[in-house]
């Protein structure tokens, strides 16, 4: 007896059992041996559609699953496709064809996008205010994209971010045909850097991170600490507040609902910048065992730099950058408590 929801992919031995039961449940093979009992939605229904919920899980005549908490995760699936896709996967019993799910639906992450002159505005008055901030640094190998995104905390919970991206400038249109993205429009728009040579330039890092600090109050320079030395180790001569940031499954899920908060809110302001958006676009997620879902790319040629560097920028913000213990803060510390 084997019994199990619907997984995902098709690479694997429980696909292989699913998919012959389904053929035996729709008569194509004749197994008298085998008794499917399959509750499934198809792939092409409305999951929407409330007479589906109640098709593929009779329980529901008896009050499981509930039906109030079906239409709140409904709810919320309508702007998360990794939402949506675990309503299908676990409450629709639909088996995906990936193991991954996308991130965020583009055209809800497009409506934070200012017009250009709201948002050349509003980079002058965060510059003006010397606005507090929190960089988040996605180093890569020396022949990959490099990224530096600010988060700025906005009053109404939001954030505005402020990202570049920087790429070898050697065969520049080489390397966008490749990876599909028009690099060298990028480059003459100012939002991307070409550094001379055929690798990064990790010179050209600092300095754009130098300029940060000496623009905007920077409270904290977040980094991956792979790959991440040669840029770390000038900045922490120079008493700048570089951390490293944790990358564990229970961080990095943290981060990104985080991001993916402020994204369906409306809250995360980007300005349209093209080269974060085709890397937001390119994110899948991939939840594990633990339910804790991780930042992957959707395709081996897609890159993500820009995205990475923007959850843990935001993340960073949304926390005020305190990476001390409240134990380490006399005037914080809980009244009686003493550190031994």
């Amino acid at each position: 007896m084997i019994a199990s929801t619907s997984g995902r992919g098709q690479d694997n031995i429980a696909w292989e059992q699913v998919e012959y039961a389904l053929k035996v449940q729709r008569g194509e093979i004749i197994d008298e041996a085998t008794l499917p009992v399959i509750f499934m939605a198809d792939k092409n229904d409305d999951w929407r559609r409330e007479e589906l919920w109640h098709a593929v899980n009779p329980g529901m005549a008896h009050g499981y699953p509930d039906l109030a908490g079906l239409r709140d995760k409904a709810r919320k699936a309508e702007h998360s496709p990794s939402d949506r896709d675990a309503f299908q996967q676990f409450n629709l019993n639909v088996w995906l064809d990936k193991s991954t799910s996308s991130f965020v639906d583009m055209a809800v992450y497009d409506e934070s996008a200012e017009e250009p002159e709201a948002w050349e505005a509003r980079i002058e008055r965060l510059k003006r205010d010397r606005a507090p901030c929190y960089l988040g640094v996605d180093m890569s190998t020396t022949t990959d994209l490099t990224a530096v995104v600010a988060a700025f905390p906005d009053d109404d919970g939001g954030f505005t971010v402020l990202p570049h991206v920087f790429c070898p400038g050697d065969n520049v249109r080489a390397r966008a045909d490749r990876d599909g993205a028009p690099y060298p429009a990028w480059v003459a728009s100012g939002h991307m850097t070409a550094t001379d040579g055929n690798v990064v330039d990790y010179q050209a890092v600092i300095e754009h991170i130098r300029e940060l600090v000496a623009t905007f109050d920077v409270q904290e320079i977040g980094f991956d600490r792979a790959l991440a030395q040669p840029v770390m180790a000038p900045l922490v001569e120079e008493g700048l507040p570089v951390i490293e940031l944790p990358l564990d499954p229970k961080s990095q899920a943290a981060g990104l609902n985080t991001l993916e908060r402020a994204i369906v809110g409306r809250k995360l302001r980007h300005g349209g910048n093209p080269a974060l958006r085709w890397c937001m676009g390119n994110v899948a997620t991939f939840t594990g065992f633990s339910g804790l879902r991780t930042m992957h790319k959707g395709k081996s040629t897609d890159r993500i730099d820009a995205a990475f560097a923007c959850w843990m920028a935001v993340q960073r913000a949304s926390l005020g950058g305190s990476s001390r213990s409240i134990y380490a803060n006399e005037e914080a510390r809980p009244h009686g408590l003493e550190i031994w």
